[in-house]
């Protein structure tokens, strides 16, 4: 097993590798790169109009130092259009900065963000909690309510119950997390009818005038809203996999061996059925992570005012910040392969037959 896991994480750093080669490259035929943007600003146009013109310089497309390389720049002194591209970097050529890139990323250093005056380790730091707290809590309640409900759903498969859960799960399914959001708030945020919760913010103006007790009480106070909607908006599709995953198993003949030795019926389901069906579980958890994690919460954060990760690297692509686009992007590919890993390592605590040092 040691060996699988030091020979995973050595396939990080192709993965890596691969993942921000392909995205560089794909960046050279979007338009709108930092340049052109501030070249449409210094013309007086708007900043997102300027930014559709032009063939994009950011994150790596070869320029050069002539205004004739960006569309709209023919008016401006090249002299000037030079001193933009160095003020962004983008005077060396592609691999040169390609290569740059990835020797400041091996010792994680992501540069300074082109429009938020920053380094983008500090805004990554700043807007993490957010993210942790929705994406942790999230995931956490989603795993406690899906997998006790699905269970329950094969066990009573076409009983009353099973039918009325059913009935709350296609609803739950039907309705996105960011409507359901805006449900919550119109009734329990002060939008209609009830101010029962904050609309803003992930703690109040005064936290730290609290006492302990009250910071904790604080801090899940404002996260009760938003992660009950991403809790309601993602928990059907885990909730059904739990069942048809017990199901399958339940009808397997070893079930009716045991049963037949007479193991009473708690036993055959969490001492045989449980660790077969929940792998199929467990192997779809990394993606459930990193989607609550990142990019599932970003209307979530629009909503209630939370200035997370997700809304940060919207915001990064929209404005066209490399950056940040590009230190992420590293971030959540790097956690993102980390977490399959501690998936994969699951698998053999679940089941320890499972022995991935075996393979290949």
């Amino acid at each position: 097993m040691a060996a699988y896991i030091v020979r995973r994480l050595l396939l990080i750093i192709p993965t890596l590798f691969g993942i921000l080669l392909l995205n560089f490259v794909i960046i050279q035929a979007a338009p709108g790169g930092p340049v052109e943007q501030m070249i449409a600003k210094l013309e007086g146009f708007d900043s997102a109009a300027g930014g559709a013109t032009g063939r994009i310089s950011g994150g790596g497309s070869e320029v050069g130092s002539s205004s004739g390389q960006y569309r709209g720049a023919q008016g401006l002194d090249p002299e000037l259009v030079a001193e933009i591209e160095r003020m962004y970097g983008f005077d060396k050529p592609a691999p040169e900065r390609f290569w740059i890139m990835l020797k400041n990323y091996a010792r994680f250093d992501f540069g300074n963000s082109f429009f938020r005056d920053a380094k983008v380790t500090e805004l990554i730091v700043e807007k993490m909690p957010v993210s942790v707290s929705l994406g942790l809590w999230s995931t956490l309640l989603m795993y406690l309510v899906s997998i006790p409900l699905g269970i329950s759903k094969a066990v009573r498969h076409g009983s009353t119950f099973d039918m009325w859960t059913s009935t709350a799960i296609v609803l739950g399914y039907a309705i996105p997390a960011f409507l359901f959001a805006i449900l919550l708030v119109v009734v329990f945020a002060g939008g209609s009818y009830l101010s029962w919760f904050p609309l803003r913010g992930l703690t109040s103006p005064n936290f730290e005038d609290l006492s302990t007790l009250g910071k904790i009480g604080d801090y899940f106070w404002h996260l009760a809203l938003p992660v009950t909607a991403l809790v309601i908006g993602n928990f059907a599709t885990l909730t059904l996999l739990t069942k048809n995953s017990f199901l399958d198993e339940i009808n397997k003949q070893y079930v009716v061996t045991a049963r037949a030795k007479g193991l009473s019926e708690r036993r055959v389901l969490y001492g045989h059925v449980f660790r077969n069906a929940m792998l199929i579980i467990i192997a779809g958890f990394p993606a459930a992570f990193i989607g609550m994690f990142f990019t599932g919460s970003l209307l979530i954060e629009v909503i209630f005012s939370l200035d997370g990760l997700g809304l940060l690297s919207f915001e990064a692509a929209i404005n066209r910040d490399y950056p940040v686009v590009f230190g992420t992007l590293f971030l959540f590919t790097l956690l993102g392969l980390l977490v399959k890993l501690i998936g994969d390592i699951t698998y053999t605590l679940v089941d320890p037959r499972i022995d991935f040092s075996g393979r290949g």
